[in-house]
């Protein structure tokens, strides 16, 4: 149902009737107070723009690019549409309610561009549009779909001299007052300079053609901020500023572009959600990507949502989990921007090696993440989220997925 009359909808709660309905930070309209649970998306007809599906509280997961290979290359619509289709019929049985789809992995697309090349993964003989597969199907089980990109990471300098002339990642790399300013190389991949207010705006206007083009719930970005610590990464256009400091001026420019990429999706649709997962680690947002976490947590127009990748032990020794989320909660001052607690799956039967005396934890105990969920609830975190699909869903770790899941539903009421 592509669009529906403002009668229509008063007409329809005025019939049924709604429970469980989300807060005015929630997407559902204030006026009508939706139903959660109402399977057809709804668009305004007052501007005719897509009114997004979002919860008051998140369950959450993450669907990495990795992932995509083995149901999307050399796949036929209908066989990657039967693979998406069950793997979000799995999630939502589990108590998820919201998808982040990696979308944008290395300045491609999963999706249809102008911008952007065809991810890895889309064989030359995919003629169909995977990101439009998976809203379309994720919104028939009422999932949330939100479009997750890595904004600063591109292609290695192999893949880069094989791209078209016609991307302007290329023309920057072609051009010898562009490459090695506007575009960085590290370890043999280029990364993009924030420091520049063209390199800014064409992530922005990245961000703008996803949103306007399709019909997502939410933007996504992960912590892949500053690839580097090292001095020489932007040092001519830190040369040409008046800063004196480094560090600021890095904390600065990842401001100026969080702002901007959250200002693109306001500009293209108000309701639609820009979300955020940075490290875990406060100290280490600051120090080795330049994340000024405090600010997009304490003030309005950075993020809707803030996911800290608290993807530590109870018994890690630097960042045990319960003191590391009760940091989050209080750097998290400002009220329209929500807390999820970003939990992980992979590290289940292996060892810990950076957590000190807590490396054997999550080894010797496979609950911790059905207890790190749980834990959060207690907290009265805004939801939580699981990295990743692909480990989660492993076979061998059948029993603590039943376990997490039993704790995610109490978030769905399912």
């Amino acid at each position: 149902m592509k669009r529906i009359l403002p009668f229509i909808i008063s007409l329809m709660i005025l019939l049924n009737g709604c429970g469980n309905v989300s807060d005015e930070t929630s997407s559902v309209p204030e006026v009508t107070a939706l139903c959660e649970q109402t399977v057809e998306q709804l668009h305004v007809s007052a501007d005719t723009k897509y009114y997004p599906l979002n919860y008051k509280e998140q369950s959450a997961i993450w669907f990495a690019v990795m992932g995509y290979d083995d149901i999307l290359t050399g796949k036929t619509e209908k066989e990657f549409t039967d693979s998406i289709v069950k793997q979000f019929n799995s999630v939502k049985e589990m108590g998820i309610n919201t998808v982040y789809m990696h979308v944008r992995a290395y300045n491609d697309a999963y999706y249809k561009s102008e911008m952007f090349p065809p991810g890895a993964y889309c064989s030359s003989d995919i003629d169909y549009d995977p990101l439009e597969i998976m809203i379309r199907e994720g919104h028939k089980l009422n999932l949330s779909v939100h479009a997750w990109i890595n904004p600063l990471r591109c292609q290695t300098d192999k893949q880069m001299k094989k791209l078209s002339n016609t991307y302007k990642v290329k023309q920057w790399y072609n051009d010898k007052d562009k490459r090695n300013k506007y575009i960085v190389n590290i370890k043999d991949r280029w990364y993009l300079n924030p420091a520049y207010e063209d390199v800014r705006e064409y992530i922005a206007d990245g961000v703008r053609e996803i949103v306007r083009g399709y019909e997502v719930d939410g933007i996504h970005i992960d912590d892949y901020f500053y690839p580097t610590t090292n001095k020489d990464f932007d040092a001519p256009a830190f040369k040409a500023s008046s800063s004196k400091d480094l560090s600021s001026w890095r904390i600065e420019n990842i401001n100026l572009l969080v702002k901007e990429m959250y200002d693109a999706v306001k500009e293209e649709n108000s309701k639609v959600l820009f979300g955020i997962s940075p490290q875990g680690s406060i100290n280490a947002d600051y120090k080795s990507q330049y994340a000024d976490v405090k600010k997009w947590a304490s003030e309005e127009g950075y993020c809707d949502y803030i996911v800290p990748q608290i993807y530590f032990g109870f018994s890690n020794e630097s960042c045990p989990f319960k003191e590391t989320l009760g940091k989050w909660q209080e750097i998290k001052t400002c009220e329209s921007v929500k807390l999820v607690a970003g939990i992980c799956t992979y590290k289940i039967g292996k060892e810990d090696k950076w957590a000190g005396s807590g490396k054997n934890e999550w080894k010797e105990d496979s609950s911790i993440p059905a207890r790190q969920a749980e834990y959060a609830l207690e907290k009265k975190i805004d939801g939580v989220a699981v990295y990743s699909y692909q480990s989660t869903f492993e076979e061998k770790l059948n029993a603590e997925r039943e376990s997490l899941g039993n704790v995610l539903r109490k978030i769905t009421g399912e």
